[in-house]
């Protein structure tokens, strides 16, 4: 089972403790109280190595309940689902050889429990009035919600003209496979600007999970904006792979996600990504995709066709040049599809030509 990343963990995190949760409105409770709180999410073997004191509640959750037992000096541990209370005013004693960043006491308790147990561990300044969570290395202090939704609206505005400028990029790069003019360069270039957008598009969901409830409007727009997106991202791969293995598709993507803001400006680093090294990267020859990504912009057409396609001509082109009697002939197509294949792509040419000169 593949272990999460650091950046699924931090948006499950900021799920936990989005407003319009029990869990979020209890912290607001106690922030507004200034009374400070240091809270433990989740109770384990590795959790009991470090309580000491303290007395059992195990009663069920409240907003209330939290906020009137956080007026007590000690710690307060909750069940893993956040569902129940079960112990108050404990003293938390981790490994003190655990490094720290923190300065204050109940922080830097927090930041060693944290690493020691491997739990969610929320602190809750007295004086700064900042609510911090901690769970392993993450470290990360929630903001005020109108400073994030003008983040987010930013980030939006950020994801239109991104959106703006890869629908002409990839409208140029239809037009050129009709024309049979396509470069690696022209591939990669497609595929950084394809990236850009995914990249903002976490920023967004990284907001949208801070504001809970406030941001159903930020997630409907971010959806309208890139609906669509992460699939064209595979076909387009899987159009210009050297090897268009499923595997291999998914070793490439995440390759390209781990690139740097300078790596992905560097298109020799998307192009060796995607199998081609010597003199294919510096090489203006032309190559042809395989057709998926046009093929299934043809309504109705099954991806088992699309493969079945690929698998007889190769090559777009070769699709382009068949007859609707090698269409045919193909496993699974009649003629009654072969038209609708020969159509199909007709039309998004014809479209492609028109977009392109808007």
């Amino acid at each position: 089972m593949k272990e999460p990343n650091q950046l699924e963990v931090m948006n499950q995190l900021l799920q936990m403790v989005a407003p319009g949760t029990a869990f979020r409105e209890g912290l607001d409770n106690v922030l507004r109280a200034k009374t400070g709180a240091l809270i433990v999410v989740g109770y384990s073997p590795e959790v009991m190595e470090v309580v000491d004191g303290g007395f059992s509640i195990n009663c069920d959750f409240s907003p209330y309940y939290l906020y009137e037992l956080a007026k007590m000096d000690g710690a307060i541990i909750l069940s893993e689902d956040r569902k129940r209370i079960l112990y108050a005013n404990t003293q938390l004693i981790p490994d003190s050889s655990i490094s720290s960043v923190e300065t204050g006491i109940r922080h830097r308790t927090a930041e060693r429990v944290a690493k020691q147990t491997g739990k969610l561990v929320v602190s809750i300044s007295q004086r700064r009035n900042i609510i911090t969570l901690y769970q392993g290395q993450l470290r990360y202090s929630l903001k005020e919600i109108g400073v994030i939704l003008t983040k987010a609206n930013q980030a939006i505005q950020t994801l239109e003209k991104y959106k703006t400028v890869l629908n002409q990029a990839f409208t140029n790069l239809s037009a050129l496979e009709f024309e049979e003019l396509v470069t690696l360069h022209e591939v990669a270039h497609v595929v950084k600007r394809m990236e850009m957008l995914i990249r903002v598009k976490m920023e967004i969901k990284r907001y949208v999970n801070e504001l809970g409830t406030e941001g159903r409007l930020i997630s409907m727009q971010m959806e309208e904006l890139v609906g669509g997106v992460e699939e064209e991202s595979w076909f387009l791969i899987k159009d210009y792979a050297k090897n268009p293995h499923e595997d291999k598709i998914r070793e490439i993507r995440a390759g390209i996600h781990k690139l740097n803001s300078e790596e992905l400006f560097d298109i020799s680093s998307i192009i060796k990504l995607l199998g081609y090294t010597g003199a294919s990267m510096a090489s203006e020859e032309m190559i042809a995709p395989r057709g998926y990504r046009l093929l299934n912009r043809i309504p109705r057409l099954p991806a088992v066709i699309v493969n079945n396609l690929v698998d007889r001509f190769e090559r777009l082109p070769h699709i382009l040049m068949a007859t609707i009697e090698e269409l045919d002939a193909v496993d699974g197509i009649g003629e009654v599809r072969a038209r609708t294949i020969k159509d199909g792509l007709k039309r998004i040419q014809e479209q492609m030509f028109i977009d392109r000169h808007i």
